[in-house]
């Protein structure tokens, strides 16, 4: 290991914006820039962000962060970037976007997934016969939400043939965003994962598979080429380092996406170490060495950073989502009877929910405002709160929204410890909703799992795609890093919230099993 006279300008580019840090290749943050990025929400499941809204917030957010000379702008060293897993973006030869980027929660490519899959004999959808043909290579298959990126590629080709013929690249915005760094197209192995066309067998030598690009009707040449997340990219481009403040020989490492990135700034690198991630999504995922699959939870090996290494990968569609859209679209909608929102909604919410007892009365919340994906793959769910009473208060909506949360964790942490074989504990907490100790303390009681929350844990991304351009530039090893992340605080579990937890828990499940048909009645298009 290295001192710390050397830094990396860390990029966590997220659902709602651009997060720029200076990281020492030792992993500490030093200081950190925000810029919030819009997104448009579009009848039959559409989710939409406009790529130059990236480029520019990238660049405000680097530029304000570099002005303030926290660092001298020669000690740093590299450029890494951490993106949203599965946000596609359709480019021409020279770069540009031709249409906005369909994000991982953009699901209008269902139906041209669902028809490619199904077949019979058929188990939930899927075609035993069609997904055997992508299992064994891919360690999964083109998921039936619809929210891949092979759904978004599907979607373009059939509702927008123009565009797709036009397309020169189709990049994951991670490597839409080195590509305006660089100039240069490349992808890296685990950015390419959803496009489900990788054979992954072996780690060491991952590549396109052409049977599978076959079946898909996809032309090869419209897919970039990959590169290890370790590797360097290339040079800053001459007029983007100025914009950004930085030296023009600074390097740009391939970098990783949010989840694999997550995951190496959790500190949980080691085989079956395991983190749950809380921002506007979330995962609970630890580090396996083996390929293997839960097709019926969605459950799948993927590559990750780490040489020969695979991640245990799922993902809960919302999470610290939820808080938002209570806030926004419930207690401070901007109507006739807006209240007053405060500064910090966040601490806010900590205050209020710290205050409610544990189960909130009893109050249960259903965080599935756009589906879900694991531990069931489904697009129809709805959210909602149940069992409301007339004592019931906007303290208890606030707590139980948290709950509602922590309960679909330990729905799909049952099935990940399933697919690793072994009991999660502790588990390392990440991201925004590991800032909050009420929340912290509440997936200890859910989970009945000690959590660590880690320092700094909205910086996790940051410090992850940090980590990886450190890797790749030399100054550290991936067995370093255990030893350079820090625990904020442990939380254990409360035995006197336990059973109340316990009977909310089955009840929750219960209520996804009594009325999935419903949802479907009621939301299939």
């Amino acid at each position: 290991m290295t001192d710390q006279k050397k830094f990396i300008l860390a990029i966590d580019h997220g659902t709602s914006g651009i997060k720029a840090a200076i990281v020492s290749v030792n992993g500490r943050v030093v200081d950190y820039e925000y810029e919030k990025t819009p997104i448009t929400f579009l009848p039959g499941g559409g989710a939409e962000q406009n790529p130059d809204d990236w480029w520019r917030a990238l660049i405000a957010s680097c530029a304000r962060l570099t002005t303030r000379q926290t660092v001298p702008p020669e000690a740093i060293a590299a450029v890494a970037v951490s993106s949203t897993f599965s946000s596609t973006v359709a480019v021409d030869k020279n770069g540009d976007p031709l249409m906005n980027a369909l994000t991982w929660m953009d699901s209008r490519g269902a139906p041209y997934v669902q028809k490619l899959m199904k077949g019979f004999p058929g188990v939930d959808g899927y075609g035993i016969f069609k997904i055997m043909r992508w299992l064994p290579k891919t360690g999964g298959g083109p998921t039936l939400s619809g929210k891949d990126d092979i759904a978004h590629v599907l979607l373009i080709k059939n509702a927008f043939p123009e565009i797709y013929h036009n397309t020169h690249l189709f990049l994951p915005s991670k490597d839409y965003l080195n590509l305006k760094l660089t100039g240069k197209f490349a992808a890296s192995f685990d950015s390419m994962q959803l496009f489900w066309v990788s054979d992954i067998r072996d780690i060491h030598n991952i590549r396109y598979d052409e049977k599978l690009l076959s079946l898909l009707d996809l032309e090869p040449a419209k897919l970039p080429p990959m590169k290890k997340s370790t590797a360097i990219l290339g040079t800053v481009r001459k007029e983007v380092a100025r914009a950004l403040g930085i030296p023009e020989a600074t390097q740009v490492v391939v970098s990783s996406p949010d989840h694999q990135s997550a995951c190496i700034g959790s500190g949980a690198v080691t085989d079956f170490a395991g983190h749950l991630y809380v921002g506007t999504s979330s995962w609970i995922q630890a580090v396996v060495p083996f390929k293997k699959t839960d097709v019926l939870h969605s459950i799948a090996s993927f590559p990750t950073a780490i040489p020969g290494k695979y991640q245990s990968v799922n993902e809960q569609d919302m999470a610290g989502g939820c808080l938002s859209h209570l806030f926004d679209n419930l207690l401070f909608y901007d109507n006739a009877l807006k209240g007053s929102r405060p500064a910090d909604p966040y601490a806010f919410i900590d205050r209020i929910a710290g205050n409610v007892p544990a189960g909130s009365h009893k109050l249960i919340y259903l965080p599935w405002l756009n589906g879900e994906r694991t531990p069931v793959d489904n697009t129809t769910l709805r959210g909602g709160f149940f069992n409301m009473s007339k004592t019931i208060t906007q303290d208890h909506l606030i707590r139980a929204v948290m709950e509602g949360v922590a309960y679909n964790t330990r729905w799909s942490l049952k099935y990940v410890e399933r697919f690793i074989k072994q009991k999660m504990d502790p588990i390392h907490f990440i991201g925004g909703g590991a800032a909050s100790a009420v929340w912290c303390q509440i997936f200890a009681d859910v989970l009945n799992r000690e959590i660590r929350q880690m320092e700094d844990p909205r910086q996790a991304n940051a410090r992850g795609a940090a980590f990886i351009a450190s890797v790749g530039l030399g100054y550290i090893t991936f067995d370093d890093i255990p030893k350079l992340t820090r625990i904020k605080k442990t939380f254990l579990p409360n035995p006197e919230n336990r059973k109340i937890y316990d009977d909310l828990y089955n009840v929750f499940i219960r209520l996804y099993q009594k009325n999935k048909s419903l949802y479907r009645r009621l939301n299939r298009r």
